[in-house]
């Protein structure tokens, strides 16, 4: 990182809501406002001996000493201040409701319900959510699959540049990056491209909160130049779940119409804890980032070297490797894949829960994915490598001949997903005869969690064939109505 100045370092050592809610636990006030537990009193008693009762305190609601998330004037408005003054942007909105509020957000705060969006297949659920409340048409990129890494790419510049040649009146470019495996895509050409075009660039950066406090890592969306970015505070960085922050930092998009929308689609009871995490984790990833993050990196890259030379039924890709496709890595997240054990990755995930204590954030048929965070140890990654080489030994599954693939998404539009979604004139069909409908549901195959079908769009032979070959592997559908997906819901006009 850049040299900071004395002043800058004085500012960002304070966490004024923090501060302003210790000092109101301290106070041991009386308390007549929500909620109901009154500073923990009737908390049950199993829990509060184990967490103890002084953090119960924080649990208040909004009065003027502690401020409101939905008009901040004191506290919570010199909090965001720090916040966005720590990242380098004009603005930084708290959000409570995790980055799937803040992705949603972006939808309704840049475009204009009948707008089109350039949009990776590959996005999270929230996404389709957003694209339905906003009422745009979504132009969908068909993801990039490697199959030597059984891994699926986002976006990336050609793709981008070609979909806005062909369809030159979209207003705005939707990206994720980080990927979940931690890919970073070509953000600086692709925002320069949108801009010189005249388009708003939206970015899913959940996972990237991290990016811009050590040098080892990518680039980050903010110093891209994304107008809009969501990062989730609570993934990587110290702040409790739920906690994440969406950046502004754009001439293209209304400052205010963003900040209304943030208020509509968040709650009026917001939790003061995580709103004081936030304020917390911001200070620490100032101040300490550089040597937290160097020690996580160095943890995170001894282990994928020692998956790589010691367990040899399984494989972590290296940055190299990813950089050679043109895109760059995230080594603080390790990717292992596990297809040379017989195994599925879900069956190792739980190997690893029941006989190894260890706890992974995600598993496909391919691969396990280990997060790691601004809490994470070397001794975290020694017990994971140390268990993966154990489980490659004693267990053993029969060569499977999987191949990751999904069909082609690039399907007709045919209505916007926002007057599907809310229409009664929808029946179900039969999956074997739902060709030439227009779907009026999502159906996202796990893996590799990519909807392959979505309200508005036509359904084509190559994805009724491949949701019934998936349904045939007991492969879990997150849409799906019933037990075994035998029909799809479709649009009737």
């Amino acid at each position: 990182m850049k040299k900071i100045s004395r002043l800058l370092l004085a500012k960002q050592s304070k966490v004024p809501l923090f501060a302003t809610l210790l000092e109101h636990a301290k106070r041991d006030v009386i308390s007549f406002h929500c909620p109901g537990h009154k500073n923990g009193r009737s908390i049950d008693k199993e829990l509060k001996d184990y967490t103890g009762k002084e953090v119960y305190k924080f649990d208040v609601t909004v009065f003027d000493e502690v401020d409101s998330l939905h008009d901040p004037v004191s506290s919570i408005k010199k909090a965001q201040e720090l916040m966005a003054q720590a990242y380098g942007v004009e603005h930084s909105f708290f959000l409570v409701n995790g980055s799937s509020v803040g992705n949603m957000a972006m939808f309704l705060a840049a475009c204009d319900s009948g707008d089109s969006v350039i949009v990776s297949r590959s996005s999270h659920k929230s996404i389709v959510a957003g694209i339905i409340m906003s009422g745009v048409w979504p132009i969908w990129i068909q993801p990039k699959i490697d199959q030597n890494l059984d891994l699926i790419f986002n976006s990336t510049y050609d793709q981008i540049k070609d979909a806005l040649d062909k369809y030159p009146e979209v207003k705005a470019v939707f990206v994720t990056s980080p990927t979940y495996n931690g890919v970073v895509t070509e953000l600086s050409k692709i925002v320069d491209l949108c801009h010189r075009r005249g388009k708003i660039v939206l970015v899913d950066e959940a996972h990237g909160v991290h990016l811009l406090f050590n040098d080892q890592l990518p680039e980050s969306a903010i110093t891209a130049g994304a107008d809009l970015c969501v990062q989730s505070t609570h993934k990587i960085l110290s702040a409790m779940s739920q906690g994440s922050v969406l950046h502004f930092n754009s001439k293209l998009v209304d400052f205010n119409r963003v900040k209304k929308i943030i208020s509509m689609l968040q709650t009026t009871s917001p939790s003061y804890l995580t709103l004081a995490t936030l304020d917390l984790a911001r200070r620490q990833v100032f101040l300490h980032g550089e040597e937290n993050f160097d020690r996580v990196i160095k943890a995170a890259e001894w282990g994928r070297m020692y998956i790589n030379s010691n367990v040899h039924s399984m494989k972590c890709f290296t940055r190299k490797e990813i950089q050679e496709l043109g895109f760059d890595l995230d080594v603080t997240k390790l990717t292992v894949n596990v297809t040379k054990t017989g195994l599925s990755g879900y069956e190792i995930e739980s190997i690893l829960a029941k006989e190894y204590n260890i706890q992974l954030d995600y598993a496909d048929l391919f691969n396990l994915v280990a997060i790691m965070g601004e809490g994470s140890e070397k001794s975290d990654v020694e017990a994971f490598v140390n268990a993966l080489k154990n489980i490659s030994k004693k267990y053993h599954g029969k060569q499977k001949n999987w191949i990751l693939k999904i069909p082609s998404l690039a399907t007709e539009m045919v209505i916007r997903p926002r007057e599907v979604f809310l229409s009664n004139n929808t029946k179900k069909v039969s999956l074997k005869k739902a060709v030439g409908h227009i779907a009026a549901q999502t159906l996202t195959p796990y893996p590799p969690g990519i909807p392959v079908v979505i309200p508005g769009e036509r359904i084509t032979k190559e994805i009724c064939d491949y949701l019934i070959d998936m349904s045939s592997k007991d492969i879990r559908i997150s849409g799906q109505e019933t037990e075994m997906l035998r029909t799809v819901k479709v649009f009737t006009n």
